[in-house]
C-alpha cells in the first residue's frame, strides 16, 4: 500500500518503478506474460515489503497501532510512512513531489499494456486522484484509509481502518523515528539488492 515509498526507493530504473507501483496487485507468482524488467520491479517491491516486516522500526510502528486495528497495522503503518515520506519530500529528494509524481503516472502510462489488465482502473484513479502526493497531507491519508475501509469490512470489525489516521496523529513523533530508522535501512537493502553479483 505504501506506493509512494516503493517509487521512491526504486531509484531511476523505469521499469522498477513501476513494478514497485505495480506489486501489490500481482499476487503469487508472476505471470508468464510480464516483461522480465517489469518482474524485477515486482520482485523488488515483495523484497522491501519482507525486509519491512522484519524491520525493528516497522515492528515498533505496528505496536503503536491500537487493539482494534491491529489486525490492518501493516497497511496503516505503510500509509502513515507514504505520508511521511510526502510531507518531508524535499528532505530526500531533489525533484519536486509533484513532478516526481507526474514521472511515475507517465511511466506507468507508457507501460500499461504490459501491466496485469486488473490493476488499470485503480492505477487510473491513482493518476487521476494523484493518489501519491495526496499522502503529504493528514486529509490525504483519511481518505485512502476511508476507501480501503470499505473494502476491509468484517463482521467483527467494522470500518477498522476508518480514522484510522488518528493513531499517527496520536504519537506523530513515534512514528516519525520509527520512519526514520526503517528509511535509512530500506535505502541501504536495495543498494545492495540491485547491486550485480
Amino acid at each position: 500500500m505504501n506506493f509512494l515509498a516503493h517509487a521512491y526507493l526504486a531509484g531511476d530504473d523505469p521499469a522498477l518503478v513501476v513494478g514497485g507501483v505495480i506489486g501489490d496487485w500481482i499476487k503469487g507468482p508472476l505471470p508468464g506474460s510480464l516483461p522480465a524488467d517489469l518482474a524485477r520491479g515486482v520482485a523488488l517491491h515483495r523484497a522491501i515489503d519482507s525486509h519491512a516486516e522484519t524491520h525493528a522500526a516497522f515492528r515498533t510502528s505496528r505496536a503503536r497501532i491500537s487493539p482494534m486495528r491491529r489486525r490492518y497495522g501493516g497497511v496503516v503503518v505503510d500509509i502513515v510512512y507514504d505520508h511521511l515520506l510526502a510531507s518531508r519530500w524535499d528532505e530526500f529528494h531533489t525533484q519536486p513531489l509533484d513532478a516526481f509524481c507526474a514521472q511515475v503516472y507517465r511511466l506507468i502510462g507508457e507501460r500499461l499494456d504490459d501491466i496485469p489488465p486488473a490493476a488499470h482502473l485503480a492505477l487510473k484513479l491513482m493518476a487521476d486522484e494523484d493518489w501519491l502526493a495526496s499522502y503529504r497531507h493528514v486529509d490525504g491519508i483519511a481518505d485512502v484509509l476511508a476507501r480501503m475501509s470499505r473494502r476491509a469490512r468484517r463482521a467483527r470489525q467494522p470500518n477498522a481502518l476508518l480514522h484510522a489516521e488518528l493513531e499517527y496523529l496520536g504519537n506523530p513523533e513515534g512514528y516519525d523515528l520509527d520512519f526514520n530508522d526503517w528509511l535509512v535501512d530500506a535505502q541501504r537493502f536495495v543498494g545492495l539488492w540491485s547491486s550485480p553479483g
